[in-house]
C-alpha cells in the first residue's frame, strides 16, 4: 500500500528482517496506508541522525503516523499501537489480552533474541564458537518445542490470529538460516504455512524487497 496523496497515513522504516516484517505484515493486515522508507543496515544507515532522531536505539522498523504525529520505535510497541489504533488483532483488557501479552513477551524476549543469536553463531560464523553454537542451537529447538506443545489443539497461538502470530511468524520463517527442519514440529509447521498463504503476510513479507517466503518441504 502507499502513502495518501494529502500527507497523511504512517511512514514506515524498515529492512528485510523478521522485526522489520512484522510491521509490514501488521500494516498490510490492517489495510492502513502507509509509505516505505528503506533503511540499509548493512550500509550503516539506520545510524543516521535524521533516523535517531525518532529511533534512539538506531534500529528498525521505526513509523511516523501522521494521522496523530506520533513516532515509535521498537517492533512490540509498534504492533500494540497499531493494534490499539483499529481495534483489530488484540483484545480488549482481560483475561485474552493479558493471554496474548504473555505470548508477545515470549517472542520478544525469547523468539527473538535466541534465533538471532542462532543466526549470528549459526549461520554467519559456524565454527568460530562452538560452545554459542550448541548452545543457540539447543535453546533454538526448545523454544520451537515450547511453541508446538502450544499449538495442540488451536491454530494460532492464542487461539485467535493476533499480534502475537505476526511478531513470531517473521522468525520462524528464518528456519533455514537456523537449520531447523519445520516437519519435526507438524503443528509448528501447519502454524507457519496457514499463515504464510495470507496474502497480507505475502505482501508484507515482500517490504521492502521482493523476496519470496521459505517454504518447508
Amino acid at each position: 500500500m502507499t502513502k495518501q496523496e494529502n500527507g497523511n497515513g504512517i511512514d514506515l522504516y524498515t529492512w528485510a528482517t523478521p522485526n522489520g516484517r512484522k510491521v509490514s505484515i501488521m500494516l498490510e493486515e490492517l489495510e492502513l496506508p502507509y509509505r516505505v522508507f528503506p533503511i540499509d543496515i548493512t550500509k550503516g544507515e539506520q545510524h543516521a541522525e535524521e533516523f535517531v532522531a525518532f529511533s534512539p536505539n538506531n534500529k528498525i522498523p521505526a513509523i511516523v503516523d501522521h494521522d496523530t504525529g506520533i513516532s515509535l520505535m521498537e517492533s512490540g510497541a509498534i504492533l500494540m499501537y497499531l493494534a490499539n489504533k483499529t481495534g483489530k488483532l488484540m483484545s480488549p483488557i482481560g483475561e485474552k489480552f493479558w493471554r496474548e501479552m504473555e505470548w508477545l513477551m515470549f517472542q520478544m524476549g525469547h523468539i527473538g533474541p535466541m534465533l538471532g543469536q542462532t543466526h549470528h553463531f549459526v549461520r554467519f560464523n559456524p565454527g568460530k564458537a562452538p560452545y554459542a553454537e550448541e548452545r543457540y542451537s539447543k535453546e533454538n529447538a526448545r523454544l520451537y518445542q515450547v511453541l508446538e506443545v502450544r499449538l495442540k489443539d488451536r491454530e494460532y497461538i492464542v487461539d485467535d490470529y493476533s499480534i502475537v502470530d505476526i511478531a513470531t511468524w517473521p522468525w520462524i520463517s528464518r528456519f533455514e538460516w537456523q537449520l531447523m527442519n519445520l516437519n519435526d514440529y507438524p503443528r509448528l509447521r501447519d502454524w507457519y504455512v496457514r499463515i504464510a498463504e495470507r496474502p497480507a503476510v505475502q505482501r508484507g513479507y515482500a517490504v521492502p524487497q521482493q523476496l519470496e517466503i521459505p517454504v518447508p518441504i
